[in-house]
């Protein structure tokens, strides 16, 4: 059976100012064929795109949160990571990574994190 699937590690609880650092490891498929975005969501609020690093390698953030998010890979790891700056809590939420064809979401996994101060 071939299976796919995405997993994220990382730090669950942050506190604010610091930086959040997430890995996404993913298994059945290669991630020079396919793009993974990172999204999250807040408590009781609708989905928010973080950004994405495609097939190659290139990379694209919410205009938003461009200035402290970073997403690099390893692609012999098989592992995507996440990496934003100056965390506030209005960064709660449940984060998510997708990995996507033609920019259509396939599949997805969530971690959880709370801001405590």
């Amino acid at each position: 059976v071939f299976s796919q699937t995405v997993q994220e590690s990382g730090s669950g609880l942050v506190r604010p100012s610091q930086q959040l650092s997430l890995t996404c490891t993913v298994s059945g498929f290669e991630l020079t064929s396919y793009h993974v975005s990172w999204i999250r969501q807040a408590p009781g609020k609708g989905l928010e795109w973080i950004g994405i690093i495609n097939n190659s390698g290139g990379t694209a953030y919410n205009d938003q949160l461009k200035s402290r998010t970073t997403i690099t890979r390893d692609t012999s790891k098989k592992q995507i990571y996440l990496q934003m700056t100056n965390m506030q809590t209005a960064d709660t939420g449940v984060y998510y990574c997708a990995r996507q064809s033609h920019y259509n979401k396939l599949k997805r996994r969530s971690y959880n994190i709370q801001l405590s101060a």
